[in-house]
C-alpha cells in the first residue's frame, strides 16, 4: 500500500514538474513573439508604441524578479497594461503582481485598469494608483467590457502628449456595443480629453480608417494625444477579419482551447507560424493592419497565455 501511495505522489510531482517546464519554456517564446511584433512595427514606424497587458512576470530574466529585467524585452516595449491590481470588485492583496509593476514603473508606463465593487472605492483606487506612479482606468462592473466612456478624466490636462511617457491618464474602450457607428464612436471619443485613447481596430466588422483615427488623436481642449490599439495575441477570436469557417468544424492544431468565460475565444500555441503569421511579418498581417490605420501604438492582450495553456483559467 505504502509502495503505491510513493508511485501515486511521484507520479503527480512529475506532472507537475513537466507542466512548469513547459510554462516556462512557452513564456520565453511569449516574450520572444512580443519583440518580434515589436521589431517589424518599428521597422515600419521608429516611434510605434508597444504595450503588453498582464503578465507583468515577463520582464524578467526566467520570470523571476531578483534575476533583473530581461532587456532585449524591455528595450521592445514602452508599458505594461494591469488588470485588477488593486481592485476586483473588492480589494485585492497581490503583493507578487504589485511587486513586479513598482520595478516595472521605473522603466515604464504602467497602465492599471481596475475592476471598483462600489463607488465608495473609486477615490481610494486613484490614490493607491497615483501614490504608485500609475496612470490608472478605475471602471465599474457595468462596464467590466470596456464598453462605455467615464465623464470623468483622471488628472486631464491641456498638454499635448506624443509619447507614452507623458500620459496621464487614458481611456480603454474596445467594445463598440454602446454605439451606433464608428461616427458615433469617434465622436464621442472626440468629446473627452483622455491623454490616450485605446479601442479596437474594427468597428464591427469595418476597421477604422486613418482619417477617423486621425480624428482620435485630438483632444477637446485642442491639443493632441495618442490612439492605441488593441490586439490578443494569445487567444484568437472568432469574429476577427482572419478566422476561417471551416475552423468552426476542424479546428487548426494550434487551436488550444477554448478560454473559459469568453465563449468566441480559443487559447492559442501563439508560437506556430500560422498564428504568427496571421499577427505580424506582412502586409495583411493584423499589426500591419493597425499601422496602416495611423494608430500610434498597440496594445497586447493574453500575453498570458504562456501560462493558461497549460492551467485552467
Amino acid at each position: 500500500m505504502c509502495n503505491r501511495l510513493l508511485s501515486i505522489v511521484l507520479i503527480c510531482l512529475f506532472a507537475v514538474s513537466c507542466k512548469e517546464r513547459k510554462t516556462d519554456k512557452a513564456a520565453e517564446k511569449m516574450q520572444d513573439f512580443i519583440i518580434a511584433i515589436s521589431d517589424y512595427a518599428h521597422g515600419i514606424d521608429d516611434d510605434f508604441i508597444v504595450i503588453p497587458q498582464n503578465g507583468s512576470e515577463l520582464a524578467f530574466n526566467n520570470l523571476e524578479r531578483t534575476e533583473g529585467f530581461r532587456s532585449d524585452f524591455m528595450n521592445a516595449i514602452d508599458g505594461f497594461g494591469i488588470e485588477e491590481l488593486f481592485y476586483d470588485g473588492e480589494a485585492v492583496d497581490d503583493a507578487y503582481r504589485l511587486d513586479n509593476v513598482r520595478d516595472i514603473v521605473g522603466e515604464k508606463v504602467v497602465m492599471v485598469a481596475d475592476m471598483l465593487g462600489s463607488s465608495s472605492q473609486y477615490q481610494s483606487a486613484i490614490n493607491k494608483n497615483l501614490a504608485e506612479g500609475f496612470i490608472c482606468f478605475p471602471r465599474y462592473p457595468d462596464n467590466h467590457d470596456y464598453l462605455s466612456i467615464p465623464s470623468n478624466v483622471i488628472n486631464e490636462n491641456a498638454s499635448d502628449v506624443s509619447v507614452l511617457a507623458e500620459a496621464q491618464n487614458y481611456l480603454y474602450l474596445i467594445s463598440s456595443d454602446n454605439f451606433s457607428s464608428a461616427e458615433d464612436m469617434i465622436a464621442a471619443i472626440e468629446a473627452t480629453n483622455y491623454d490616450v485613447v485605446l479601442v479596437d481596430l474594427f468597428f464591427e466588422d469595418e476597421p477604422l480608417t486613418a482619417s477617423q483615427v486621425n480624428r482620435l488623436k485630438l483632444k477637446a481642449n485642442g491639443s493632441s494625444r495618442l490612439a492605441i490599439a488593441y490586439m490578443s495575441i494569445g487567444s484568437a477570436e472568432n469574429y476577427r477579419y482572419y478566422w476561417k469557417k471551416s475552423w468552426f468544424h476542424h479546428c487548426p492544431t494550434w487551436l488550444k482551447r477554448r478560454y473559459d468565460g469568453y465563449p468566441h475565444e480559443f487559447w492559442v500555441k501563439f508560437w506556430n507560424k500560422t498564428w504568427q503569421e496571421i499577427i505580424y511579418g506582412n502586409d495583411e498581417s493584423y499589426t500591419k493592419k493597425i499601422i496602416d490605420a495611423n494608430f500610434d501604438g498597440v496594445y497586447l492582450d493574453n500575453v498570458e497565455a504562456y501560462y493558461f495553456l497549460y492551467h485552467r483559467n
